[in-house]
């Protein structure tokens, strides 16, 4: 019997089951390979003579709220589904898409980040410190290098930058999504107080389209074969948000004029604005 195996083992009939053999389901899934078959869904094109009104709208997507979770989870990377941040940071490490800098005051794409300054997206201090430790062995203190590296978990919130307008060609208000900004909070390292909000980095959502069509997200119906992506999530608007800016003559944030429920109440003001603009734009 050994003779015999020995045989088709020399002749390749018995072959064994490689890495790239293993299918972690029933079918092997296009988008692992690249998504291929997954290609962006192309904006109408609007002329600017057919546009009769348009405003700039900055909105946060706070993903500790339920349906925001998709962006979130998984915290840790499975083989076929990453978070947000996940997805976004590959591809600039990557070189995929660009991210931009000075994220607290520019939001207009003029400052790309260099390698350098990406490493250091949400690190803390220096990307290298020390510590004294004792070594029991040598019976001494010795240092060690510890790394800084970012947290993706971190992030809890993203700023999308939009605008909106009415399309008379089309005879309907639409919107489109210019940018996105992930956010984390920042805590006291010794106090754990809250010392606020650090935004990140901006990237340029057109660029960003084709990373965000090939990345899934966990269907909330448990359909594991008709699952969404990022660009579906965004493009259709599955996402609660809330209103922190819009284009006005002094360039401020609702909250340097509004604070705590008069902000929130400013917010629903400016949705129901756009609303009722519509609205009145139809003769009845």
């Amino acid at each position: 019997m050994k003779r015999f195996l020995l045989i088709l083992t020399s002749f390749g009939l018995i072959t064994s089951v490689s890495a790239q053999d293993i299918l972690d389901g029933a079918y092997k899934k296009d988008i692992r390979d690249g998504g291929k078959d997954r290609l962006e869904q192309k904006y109408h094109h609007v002329r600017e003579a057919d546009v009769m009104w348009s405003t700039k709208i900055w909105r946060e997507i706070d993903l500790r709220e339920k349906i925001n979770q998709v962006f979130y989870y998984p915290v840790q990377r499975i083989d076929d589904r990453r978070s947000l941040i996940d997805v976004l940071m590959d591809a600039i490490n990557e070189g995929t898409i660009t991210a931009y800098g000075n994220a607290y005051k520019d939001d207009e794409f003029k400052s790309p980040m260099t390698p350098a300054e990406i490493k250091e997206i949400g690190v803390s201090g220096n990307l290298v410190d020390t510590l004294w430790t004792y070594d029991e062995d040598r019976e001494e203190e010795v240092f060690e290098l510890i790394y800084n590296t970012f947290d993706p978990s971190t992030v809890t919130r993203y700023r999308v930058k939009e605008e909106w307008y009415f399309d008379k060609q089309r005879s309907v208000m639409d919107v489109r999504i210019i940018g996105l900004c992930p956010i984390r909070d920042r805590f006291d390292e010794d106090s754990n107080e809250f010392l606020g909000v650090e935004p990140l980095f901006w990237v340029y959502f057109p660029e960003a389209r084709k990373v965000l069509t090939k990345a899934e997200v966990f269907n909330h119906r448990k359909n594991n074969a008709a699952r969404l992506t990022f660009d579906d999530i965004f493009h259709k608007r599955f996402f609660n948000s809330y209103i922190v800016k819009e284009s006005n003559k002094y360039d401020r944030f609702v909250n340097q004029y509004k604070t705590g429920l008069d902000a929130l109440l400013e917010s629903e003001r400016i949705k129901e604005e756009i609303f009722h603009l519509e609205h009145d734009l139809w003769e009845y």
